[in-house]
């Protein structure tokens, strides 16, 4: 794949000197949809059973890529989450993202999640860690969670970036859904799209392509305490 602003790549690399590691994220969250057929004007007559607003987190998956290892993925976390808005999920839901009412039935709260992941993810902050995700839903849709948990954010004391964004400004191309971009590089899906931990593997391996198409994050770019 060509890079067509190589000063796009240079700043998401500086972006991530000094930093070891990047954190890869998918969500999946509940949803709905209008009927087939229904038109604009009939929308806003027929209620959705989660509405946008409403929607609340199910999965997080979460890709782990060392950055002092040519942008390996080295470590993965995945968890269902148990919704409390709208716990029965609707037919549209399970066909979208193939998690069944008994994977959230039997999931951990949010805030529960949230402490798992941060456990998880301990070991990996101490030599530096930012989390980036498809856009900004995923960060919007964690916030939106914690608010209604009552809790913290999951990932709250993490810098994010937007994959999104980068992957269009590098490329200087229109923003492409996830599915798109993985396979305009040439990378083959894996898994099923719409879940998490499958989304984040793509995510990651994109992430890793990008990166190490001008080479991995060099030497000199590390603090000189780590090239000691």
């Amino acid at each position: 794949m060509q890079i067509k602003k190589p000063q796009h790549l240079q700043a998401l690399r500086e972006l991530l000197a000094g930093t070891r590691y990047l954190l890869c994220v998918d969500l999946e969250a509940t949803c709905d949809e209008y009927p087939t057929g229904l038109t604009d004007e009939l929308k806003p007559e027929h209620k959705l059973a989660v509405s946008r607003h409403e929607m609340e987190t199910i999965e997080v998956g979460a890709v782990v890529l060392d950055l002092h290892r040519d942008c390996k993925i080295v470590s993965e976390y995945t968890s269902f989450v148990r919704p409390v808005l709208n716990p029965i999920l609707t037919d549209f839901c399970k066909r979208l993202t193939t998690i069944d009412q008994a994977d959230v039935d039997g999931a951990d709260s949010y805030d529960k999640v949230r402490q798992k992941l941060d456990d998880y993810l301990s070991p990996f902050k101490t030599e530096g860690l930012i989390w980036c995700s498809w856009g900004d839903y995923d960060a919007k849709q964690l916030a939106m969670d914690a608010v209604r948990n009552r809790c913290e954010p999951m990932l709250a004391d993490l810098s994010h970036t937007n994959a999104k964004k980068w992957h269009w400004k590098i490329l200087s191309c229109r923003a492409l859904a996830l599915r798109l971009a993985v396979e305009g590089w040439g990378i083959e899906w894996s898994g099923q799209y719409h879940r998490g931990i499958d989304d984040a593997r793509n995510l990651g391996a994109l992430m890793g392509e990008i990166l190490r198409a001008q080479g991995k994050i060099s030497e000199s770019s590390r603090p000189a305490q780590e090239r000691l």
